[in-house]
């Protein structure tokens, strides 16, 4: 077959190692943890669920070489610990019974030991140790390594590369980059030491080189070591592009793939994991200026999911491998849509952050598009209905969307039902807005998904009681959604008004001079959208805080681009009256005050349909609510119960 992106399904060597594509799962930590830090049953899956996909290989993350001075949260590989090679062996022979290579990212966090401990107040009784004492910005005290520490550890990736590779994995990746241990020595900031490892860029590049040759004795010639590195620290005090391309050049001799990604954990998250304000692939002129300098494969990533841009990165010879973790949790079998020339029916990565926000706070994963991440020993296939019904569904946003896939995907055949003339829901309403604009992709493909599944699609079609009991069906999905909240504040009504759900359909209406009503999530995003079409806005909120309803990732983000859009916030602010010079608000002590703008955007919230959930409950034998219907939540609540709502069929 003519393959629509040859350059991305191309295979390569690298080593003595086969891969069937240059599409590579980047390192993601996994679901579980066992107390004695194995790879859990659950892990296992959440990695076998890439390679079923079709990457070319899939690393399993992160694997702490040296706990006595790695106050670990996350894997250990050792002899001492039981279940430990088991686990590992388990998890290797997932991946490779489907295709895919695995491998396994060898780690140190060196001074930011714990950073991802659920358990913060436990970090502290763990051990910090970096190449240059200190304290760092939480106050913890970082004690420096000494040479035999050195030693150890240098040697601890030796042993954990050869136990890997006894255990199945057919390659490691050597974590240089974000932050970690071996950043740490390679970077001007975090190394002061005067030794043989500090001051040149020679000498911070030897515990590198010690390290990769470690990992070369103990697995041999011809066993791929992919080596993880910051192409720029991008911070002042780190190193830069220049000095990056340096550092690349003392390794390449001893690996076999630089995989080059960008900045530091703790100095740049939203730059090491692209966000919604940054443009896809921002991070990947480092690896490209990397390329030209090293005779190696080289590596990128940073927020890729478009598989005609990923095809030009490998075709213009800016990389030869496209690495991947969030694209590949919001649709796993990307690689194989791609291999099958079915790009169109990819669904892309939100870059929401729910994924990594769920790891914080619940060390599990979630994705908001993807209802099988981190539940995957539930089962990652649709079964046939053992018999067949007759379903409608009522809407047509994601919920009723992904509800209707999965009912046809079993067999069922299936009505839905839009009372617009469009699908997608809510999601519409963020075509307008471009960093947002994969949400209302995220409608358009779902509809062209549920159209192949065979649903019949009904627009401009409300299901009433009535319209329910005529159809005579089995079951009915109700995902009718939710409305604006419109409080009764005088002149909110007005023509000056655009109420933020139809921001899309009004945005000409909309001056230079905007209040926006409501700093929760989507006030936010709005009131940055419009500060970056270069109107003066005010954002009101009545809370004493913005965006209270963001993921703990999201939200910092978001609050940096308030700033530098240099948005004015009104917190605490209860608006009164709208006038045509801007809203009238009452701030904390009471007292009246006028928040100028010619245009109003009404943000302030969404309600349940609940009238329309309760006309519809007795019209069928089995009846499932989904989504903003019940409580007005995310697309996260809305795609994961309108999957099982079918799957309960």
């Amino acid at each position: 077959m003519q393959r629509k992106y040859p350059n991305l399904c191309k295979p390569i060597q690298i080593g003595n190692v086969d891969f069937r594509n240059r599409m590579f799962s980047a390192p993601m930590g996994g679901t579980d943890i066992t107390a004695d830090c194995t790879i859990g049953r659950a892990s296992t899956a959440f990695y076998e669920l890439r390679a079923k996909g079709g990457a070319a290989a899939v690393t399993v993350s992160e694997c702490m070489v040296h706990p006595d001075t790695d106050g670990s949260h996350a894997y250990h590989l050792d002899l001492q610990t039981v279940g430990s090679l088991a686990s590992f062996t388990y998890t290797a022979d997932a991946i490779r019974r489907h295709g895919a290579i695995a491998s396994v990212e060898l780690s140190h966090s060196g001074q930011y030991a714990g950073t991802y401990l659920t358990d913060k107040d436990k970090k502290r009784s763990l051990a910090q140790w970096g190449p240059s004492a200190g304290v760092r910005p939480d106050g913890l005290e970082v004690k420096e390594l000494t040479q035999e520490i050195i030693d150890e550890i240098a040697a601890a990736y030796g042993n954990c590369a050869g136990l890997a590779k006894r255990a199945g994995f057919e390659m490691v990746m050597i974590h240089g980059g974000h932050g970690w241990l071996i950043n740490q020595f390679l970077s001007p900031y975090f190394n002061r030491r005067t030794d043989k490892y500090g001051g040149s860029l020679e000498n911070r590049v030897r515990f590198a080189r010690e390290v990769l040759d470690r990992v070369r004795k103990t697995v041999g010639a011809g066993f791929p070591i992919e080596f993880r590195m910051s192409g720029s620290e991008l911070f002042d005090g780190g190193y830069d592009l220049a000095e990056g391309i340096q550092i690349a050049k003392l390794l390449e001799s001893r690996v076999d793939l630089l995989h080059v990604s960008a900045g530091t954990y703790q100095r740049g998250f939203s730059i090491t994991h692209p966000s919604m304000f940054l443009s896809h692939g921002c991070n990947v002129y480092l690896a490209a200026a990397i390329k030209k300098q090293v005779s190696v494969p080289v590596a990128t990533l940073g927020g890729l999911n478009d598989p005609a841009a990923m095809e030009e990165i490998i075709a213009g010879g800016k990389a030869d491998i496209v690495e991947m973790a969030r694209a590949l949790l919001a649709d796993h079998e990307l690689p194989r849509k791609v291999m099958s020339n079915r790009g169109a029916d990819i669904v892309k990565c939100l870059r929401c952050f729910t994924c990594m926000a769920e790891r914080v706070a619940t060390s599990t994963r979630r994705c908001t598009v993807n209802p099988l991440i981190g539940r995957e020993l539930d089962g990652t296939e649709v079964v046939p209905a053992a018999q067949p019904h007759k379903v409608l569904v009522a809407g047509g946003g994601p919920g009723g969307l992904k509800a209707a896939i999965t009912a046809a995907r079993r067999g069922h055949q299936v009505i839905l039902c839009e009372k617009t003339n469009e699908l997608g829901g809510i999601l519409k309403g963020e075509q307008a807005i471009f960093f947002k604009y994969e949400m209302y992709e995220l409608g358009v493909t779902l509809g062209k998904l549920a159209q192949d599944a065979g649903v019949e699609i009904r627009l401009q079609t409300t299901v009433t009681k009535e319209y329910a009991e005529k159809e005579k069906v089995d079951a009915l999905i109700i995902a009718v959604g939710s409305e604006p909240l419109i409080p009764p504040i005088p002149g909110l009504k007005g023509d000056n008004v655009v109420v933020v759900n139809n921001y899309y359909m009004e945005k000409d209406k909309v001056s230079d001079q905007v209040v926006v009503l409501g700093g929760g999530l989507a006030g936010c995003e709005a009131a940055i959208h419009l500060a970056r079409e270069g109107k003066t806005v005010h954002l009101v909120e009545m809370r004493n805080e913005l965006a209270p309803d963001a993921n703990i990732r999201h939200r910092p983000i978001l609050l940096k681009e308030i700033e530098k859009n240099k948005i004015h916030a009104h917190t605490g602010y209860k608006a009164l009256r709208v006038t045509e010079e801007g809203a009238v608000c009452a701030d904390d002590s009471g007292r009246e005050q006028v928040v100028p703008g010619t245009s109003v955007i009404c943000a302030l919230g969404q309600r349940a349909r609940r009238e329309v959930v309760e006309e519809l409950l007795d019209c069928a034998p089995y009846v499932a609510q989904i989504g903003d219907c019940v409580r007005a939540s995310t697309i996260t609540t809305a795609i994961y119960q309108g999957y099982h709502a079918a799957l309960d069929i």
